[in-house]
């Protein structure tokens, strides 16, 4: 059986009217995939090479023309037998470190349930269903 891989890649957009002195801030896109694979290496060339062929150029509604490209592998996780499915979700990243009493500031550092991303997103898709009625 192959072994399960997460990695957190990152991209960019690059836009063609870019100043070229003050383009050093960039809009990126952070994303987390999961692959199978016998090896780390293994896993870190299929996966680059799947980022890789992510990259397209086109032109936004302004007709500005941009590029959406693969920067690289921000990290690589060995998924192992402790992140397994577990009927309710499969883990696909998780990071170990130090925090300041995150449970006496979760209100501070959680954002609310309102702005998660899929939240937001659902919310957006039955404002549209409603408009469209």
């Amino acid at each position: 059986m192959k072994n399960r891989y997460a990695a957190r890649l990152l991209f960019q957009f690059r836009f063609s009217n870019e100043d070229k002195a003050a383009a050093t801030i960039r809009t990126v896109e952070e994303r987390v995939v999961v692959a199978r694979a016998n090896n780390a290496k293994e896993a870190l060339a299929a996966i680059k090479k799947q980022a890789k062929s992510e990259k397209f150029t086109t032109k936004n509604s302004d007709n500005v023309t941009y590029t959406f490209e693969f920067v690289g592998v921000l990290d690589l996780l060995h998924l192992d037998i402790e992140t397994e499915t577990n009927g309710v979700w499969d883990e696909v990243w998780y990071d170990i470190r130090k925090m300041k009493n995150p449970m006496e500031r979760k209100e501070k550092i959680l954002p609310k349930e309102g702005d998660l991303n899929a939240i937001k997103e659902q919310g957006s898709a039955k404002k549209i269903k409603a408009n469209k009625k």
